[in-house]
């Protein structure tokens, strides 16, 4: 049976100085139909102006799984380095119980240097940050399992990126989700490695959701286009981004629309 199509936004934390406009955001959001509401886990503005306001991600996940009934959230996605992964198993564990079991714990190798830099992490290098990601995936597989009280459900892990020697290698073996930043022929090609990967870990490569950005410059049929086109590869989670201080959700409400007539 094919998996049903799931829209999601990206709530960008960014160039927001008053939160109610992203409170205002995730409750526009959400009526609109869509599945999944994600922010981003970074420390400053990554466009726009550098010094412009920013919001810290997991206290602001706590306040949406309070502040929603329906949707899903999750970051979009959460950086391996911020955080000791038996403490952000924790919290990923207390964000599902508050929001009666919609969290995904999204999760990446982490690449802006300047959250690195001002924060006082080590930047280290791009093989070294996967190969941390690579061993906090299981020990935040463990830490969920002695938690108490338990999570309320398997808390989906969704992974982005799309790195053919180390990222997709880690989605085989921890994966629940993919999250790719792809073109269609790139996302053909990602998808046979890790079916690769899933070949050498013994595990059927249709057990991982596929989830992918959708880009939107202002053209909502050239968009609709490409969530035609990767969807016809297997891809069933699409998200589209929105910034402040506006958060503009023609895009959004666009691909529900196309999710909705699809389903006829």
């Amino acid at each position: 049976m094919t998996a049903p199509i799931r829209i999601g936004v990206q709530l960008q934390p960014q160039h927001s100085p008053d939160y109610s406009l992203i409170r205002d955001a995730v409750v526009r959001a959400e009526d609109s139909g869509v599945d999944i509401v994600f922010n981003w886990d970074h420390f400053f503005p990554l466009y726009g102006d550098a010094e412009g306001a920013h919001f810290e991600c997991w206290t602001m996940l706590g306040a949406w799984a309070e502040q929603t009934s329906r949707v899903e959230l999750g970051a979009l996605v959460t950086c391996n380095s911020y955080r000791n992964p038996e403490l952000l198993a924790d919290m990923a564990r207390t964000v599902d119980h508050i929001s009666g079991g919609r969290l995904i714990l999204g999760i990446g190798s982490g690449w802006f240097q300047r959250d690195y830099t001002e924060y006082g992490y080590d930047f280290g290098t791009k093989g070294s940050r996967l190969d941390d990601l690579g061993a906090s995936l299981p020990r935040i597989s463990q830490r969920l399992s002695k938690l108490n009280p338990q999570p309320t459900r398997d808390i989906p892990i969704l992974i982005g990126g799309s790195g053919e020697k180390k990222t997709l290698r880690h989605i085989a073996a921890h994966g629940d989700i993919w999250h790719a930043f792809v073109d269609v022929e790139s996302y053909r090609h990602k998808s046979s490695v890790l079916a690769a990967h899933c070949a050498d870990v013994g595990r059927d490569p249709a057990e991982i959701e596929r989830s992918a950005e959708v880009r939107y410059d202002g053209d909502v049929d050239a968009m609709l286009r490409f969530a035609d086109d990767i969807t016809a590869e297997g891809v069933t989670l699409l998200t589209v981004a929105t910034g402040g201080p506006d958060y503009d959700l023609t895009a959004v409400e666009a691909l529900v629309r196309w999710r909705d007539a699809r389903a006829g």
